[in-house]
């Protein structure tokens, strides 16, 4: 079946969040988060991070994703509080692979945002939302070993950690050879 045709929502809600696929006019609320963010992204991030963006760029990465989530190529997700409608993050399933129902998460969070359990939490929504709406049978997170708060988040959730790809990838700013721990949950 092709991808396209598999009908899901393009949102969803958790206790205190809002969790839904990046929609035109989201360049500005993420281009402001990502510039109060972007010395700790720095740390992790090699592709955006490193680079730098105005809000018109990030404006036209999301319209992108907005239309990859549509063809189903890269699900995207944007993070809001549901009372306030405050940006909290970016997520999302990515690497997806239709035929095993296999995905990938990945997030980061606004700086200001970070340490009230919010991307734990719409980790979590997003592990629910894969499972049950996308019928996925295998989900992975992968982490730098040196990233603490980032593996932390698949540990609580009951990941299994399958294994360290050693001397696997570059640090963000290219100087260090970094390892990978990769994490998973399966159905």
């Amino acid at each position: 079946m092709n991808p396209i045709l598999i009908d899901f929502p393009n949102q969803f809600t958790t206790e205190r969040l809002l969790i839904r696929a990046p929609l035109p006019g989201d360049g500005k609320i993420v281009y402001e988060s990502i510039l109060s963010s972007i010395n700790e992204l720095k740390e992790w991030f090699s592709l955006f991070a490193q680079n730098e963006h105005s809000e018109q760029s990030i404006e036209e990465i999301l319209r992108e994703e907005h239309a990859k989530f549509i063809k189903r190529e890269y699900l995207r997700l944007l993070i809001f509080d549901k009372e306030t409608e405050q940006f909290i993050g970016l997520s999302g399933l990515y690497k997806p692979d239709w035929e095993i129902r296999k995905f990938e998460i990945g997030y980061w969070i606004d700086t200001r945002m970070s340490g009230k359990g919010y991307m734990t939490e719409a980790v979590q929504g997003i592990t629910n939302f894969a499972f049950t709406e996308l019928k996925a049978r295998r989900l992975e997170i992968r982490c730098d070993t040196l990233n603490f708060k980032s593996k932390a988040i698949p540990e609580r959730l009951g990941f299994q950690l399958e294994g360290t790809l050693r001397c696997n990838d570059l640090s963000a700013d290219k100087s260090q050879i970094r390892d990978t721990h990769i994490y998973a949950l399966v159905k």
